[in-house]
């Protein structure tokens, strides 16, 4: 028998995803839990999400959450840190630890027969982290290291300075989530236990378990270990206002650059809202997998990158929209006008078939998000992040299968705002500045790699 390579497979069936149960109680302490029992593998994963991230640094102390995260399992309890990992090693745990603009997140997954004594450990993080001088300034050390690297690192600039401008500088989210150099070397061990007290307790917090122990099992264990957690709610809201913005174009010079680094957004509605599903298919169509308008244009027909997306992002405070790409030096006005042209033709229509290949291709990756514990308890942290229902995943499909090419059509041209863009190029300003203003943009702002103008 030959197989034809003309004709497209066609799916047997329709996607059907449900996922298991969540189970929702409160540990003594006022923790809420949220947990989903899976009895394939023998194994436990906690996920504890605290609202404590960057938004939450203070002024002139950028990087706190960052440095606070990478420092709570410096030593704990009766451990040090060198002895925690040891513990953690013996017992074939993984431990996590990082920080995003919003929250901090602390992870274990273990082996079931394990858990009693990982639990034990991740509690001792959790209820007294140590937070020891001589800890802190080793870690300030890898962040410092790390910052320097950054300045070499064009993605990284753009991306600096992109989230800068478009949120302002007194909105939290412009800053960096490891912060600035002058800023972290200012940060004491003090300032991390301050931050621990304010803002890292049980009602602040959220826990979520994935694994095979029984609901009554896993509600004793936690008490058992987290019920002397109980330190006072002090914690703020940041009441973050976010500002529209006009059209402004930043370059950041990188002398000698071949490639050019851009990045186009402005401000978008925040996660919560009605229209994440008809904005999640427009994005699916204009830059999100490969067959994208954005990519195609500039990949397959230009020549100008390997690579072009765009995607909606969201904060709990905010959201936003952003092309990101890299081209040749000698490309990017070019390209400039491209992205931009494909951001005024999404407003004009898209097709039934674009519609259809766009949800044909997020309905049919959707159950892949939930194969591992650990994807199951990052997609139950995004139900906590962004107070969605509990029904919210099984409710997916059917949601995306109610956009009709009408709702694509007027949220494109409700959410996309060509003449608000921020627009941030680094590259090479003596090959650049020629090269768009030619193009006609025109009011450039050169700036350094921290966003301050440069005068010329």
């Amino acid at each position: 028998m030959t197989l034809s390579r003309d004709i497209k497979p066609i799916p047997e069936k329709n996607i059907s995803f449900s996922l298991p149960k969540i189970e929702k109680f409160t540990l003594t302490n006022g923790l809420e839990v949220l947990y989903i029992q899976k009895n394939k593998l023998p194994i436990m994963r906690l996920n504890l999400i605290t609202r404590a991230g960057s938004k939450f640094d203070p002024k002139n102390k950028k990087g706190l959450a960052n440095l606070f995260a990478m420092s709570i399992d410096e030593g704990a309890g009766d451990y040090s840190s060198l002895e925690l990992s040891e513990e953690f090693d013996f017992l074939g745990t993984s431990f996590n630890a990082n920080t995003n603009q919003d929250r901090v997140h602390l992870s274990i997954q273990t082996l079931t027969e394990n858990f009693d004594r990982s639990l034990e450990l991740f509690s001792m993080i959790i209820k007294n982290p140590h937070f020891n001088e001589e800890d802190i300034l080793r870690q300030q050390r890898k962040v410092l290291t790390q910052l320097i690297q950054l300045k070499d690192e064009p993605e990284e600039i753009a991306n600096l300075i992109f989230s800068y401008y478009l949120w302002g500088k007194h909105n939290p989210y412009a800053f960096p989530v490891n912060g600035y150099e002058n800023d972290v070397k200012k940060i004491s061990s003090q300032d991390l236990k301050n931050h621990y007290l304010e803002y890292f307790t049980p009602e602040n917090s959220t826990l979520v378990a994935v694994g095979n122990l029984g609901k009554d099992q896993l509600a004793n264990e936690l008490n058992k270990n987290l019920s002397k957690w109980n330190v006072i709610n002090k914690a703020k809201k940041t009441g973050i206002k976010t500002k529209e913005k006009q059209r402004l174009i930043l370059l950041i010079n990188k002398e000698n650059s071949v490639q050019s680094e851009i990045r186009v957004g402005h401000i978008a509605s925040p996660r919560d809202q009605k229209d994440f599903f008809k904005k999640l298919i427009l994005n699916t169509i204009l830059g999100g997998p490969f067959t994208s308008r954005i990519n195609m244009n500039l990949r397959e027909d230009k020549g100008y990158t390997y690579g072009a997306s765009s995607s909606f992002g969201y904060y709990e405070d905010g959201g936003f929209f952003l092309v990101s790409t890299s081209v040749g030096i000698d490309n990017t006005a070019n390209a400039l006008k491209e992205i931009i042209n494909e951001l005024n033709n999404i407003k004009e229509g898209i097709s039934t078939e674009e519609l259809n290949i766009a949800k044909s291709f997020l309905i049919r990756q959707f159950p892949s998000n939930f194969e591992t514990y650990g994807q199951i308890a990052s997609n139950l942290s995004i139900l906590v992040a962004h107070s969605l229902p509990d029904n919210y995943f099984n409710n997916y499909i059917d949601n995306l299968e109610s956009v009709s090419i009408d709702d694509v059509n007027l949220i494109a041209k409700e959410s996309i705002f060509s003449d608000k863009l921020i627009i941030v190029i680094v590259g090479d300003a003596e090959k650049l500045l020629h090269q768009l203003k030619e193009a006609k943009f025109e009011d450039i702002i050169t700036t350094d790699y921290m966003g301050k103008p440069i005068d010329k």
